[in-house]
């Protein structure tokens, strides 16, 4: 015989089983909660164990039937049967749409009706998201103030900013209900100081959400910084010398670039020339020449001065480059705040030649030309005065005249013929020679 505790324990345990049975329903429809992207398929499962000789029937939020059993009840060919047995009645909706998201009802009608209910939710994709407040340049130090917006976004969607591969903190985020009153706008702002570095700098708006399943959706813009000009003087060539050709290149950069080139020589009261060109042209260098030149480069930003000391040497002289560079002075009381100065000066002092093998200048080749093509011309004529002199001793000849000796002395010619043959058989034959 059992002891009373066991006894009572196995009743309890009978009990819980029989109560179980009871409860348990396998005529009660099932169902789950589907989530899909706008735009998607939903597919909606109802099952029962038994049926009890019933159809299932799928019906929408608005309690419209759209299947009992496989026959189509609502005129929508976005809706399709996929399977019908009397256990399990499947369909899909294609091309969901925000206003598809609610309940549905699985019913099975038995004594009593029995129904399961499929939340579906539909989530609305976030458009591209804008950035705002880059269309004008931003100065130099200081404050760059953007604006992100995304649209129709269900549930909002979030947003992350970051200029290059650094990310941004943003200064708040606004969420604003849209008209359809289903999606959301996510506006997002951030705030920072830029400096020249910043210039052609890429920020980057990047929004979250679960409809993107891990694929970034971004807009990336360039910023535009304004910041204070540099130059500095190029000489072409390095080495200048005198009776050559000079041009001094004011090479300015920034943003916007320098438009506008002054050019004076310092102990001069006159400026040299004042226009958009940068270069400053000597056509023929004299040691007149020699002195300090200053280039003032200008823009919307400010202003910057370059120096160069120009040291004109002569043809027999090669100059020995020198360079080195002074910051300009801080700007005084009255010189302008927005105006940056700065100075560099180079100097060439020239040295006499060391050694035997200069550095060859761009005259020498051109002389050495001129000299061969004299002494070929010289060699030429002399080759020709020796052949023409050869030519003629070789071929100096004699003639016969027919002059008779006392012929001059005839007063008519008559007697001089005469004259003539009488004196011809004892007078010698008049010779003359030509070359």
């Amino acid at each position: 015989m059992l002891p009373p505790a066991l006894s009572f324990l196995l009743l309890l345990a009978c009990l819980g089983a029989s109560r179980g049975n009871l409860s348990r329903d396998e005529s009660q429809p099932t169902t789950s909660d589907e989530t899909v992207v706008a735009g998607g398929t939903v597919v909606l499962k109802c099952q029962v164990e038994d049926p009890d000789d019933s159809s299932l029937q799928w019906s929408n939020p608005a309690q419209q039937t759209l299947y009992f059993g496989e026959k189509r009840a609502l005129r929508d060919n976005r809706i399709q049967l996929e399977r019908s047995t009397p256990n399990e009645l499947t369909i899909s909706i294609s091309d969901v749409v925000l206003s598809d998201e609610g309940e549905y009802t699985c019913s099975i009608f038995t004594m009593p009706v029995r129904t399961a209910k499929a939340l579906v939710t539909v989530l609305g994709i976030p458009q591209k998201p804008q950035i705002f407040g880059h269309e004008q340049p931003i100065d130099e130090e200081k404050i760059a103030r953007l604006t992100c917006r995304s649209s129709g976004s269900k549930p909002a969607a979030q947003l992350r900013w970051r200029k290059g591969n650094k990310e941004l903190k943003d200064e708040g985020t606004e969420v604003v209900e849209d008209p359809n009153g289903k999606t959301f706008t996510v506006s997002s702002r951030v705030e920072f100081r830029v400096t020249k570095e910043d210039n052609d700098a890429e920020v980057t708006c990047a929004v979250d959400h679960e409809s993107l399943q891990n694929v970034e959706r971004s807009t990336t813009q360039k910023l535009q910084v304004h910041y204070k000009p540099t130059a500095k003087i190029e000489p072409h060539p390095m080495y200048p010398r005198e009776g050559e050709k000079l041009r001094l290149q004011c090479d300015g950069q920034g943003n916007p670039v320098p438009q506008e080139f002054l050019w004076e020589k310092e102990g001069s009261d006159t400026p040299l020339q004042l226009s958009s060109d940068s270069v400053l042209f000597f056509p023929f260098l004299n040691k007149s020449d020699s002195g300090t030149y200053v280039c003032t480069a200008t823009s919307s930003m400010g202003s910057v001065v370059a120096k160069y000391n120009l040291d004109v040497s002569d043809l027999s002289q090669l100059p020995t480059p020198h360079v080195h560079s002074t910051p300009a002075p801080p700007p005084g009381p009255s010189q302008p705040i927005s105006h940056a100065t700065m100075a560099t000066a180079s100097s060439f002092t020239p040295a006499p030649i060391q050694d035997a093998s200069p550095v060859p200048s761009t005259s020498g080749p051109y002389h050495a030309v001129i000299g061969g093509v004299v002494a070929v011309i010289v060699f030429l004529l002399l080759s020709l005065l020796i052949v023409l002199g050869h030519y003629l001793i070789r071929h100096k000849g004699t003639y016969l005249t027919h002059e008779a000796k006392g012929s001059d002395d005839a007063p008519d010619a008559d007697t001089a013929i005469i004259n003539a043959e009488g004196g011809q058989a004892s007078g010698d034959d008049k010779k003359e020679y030509f070359i």
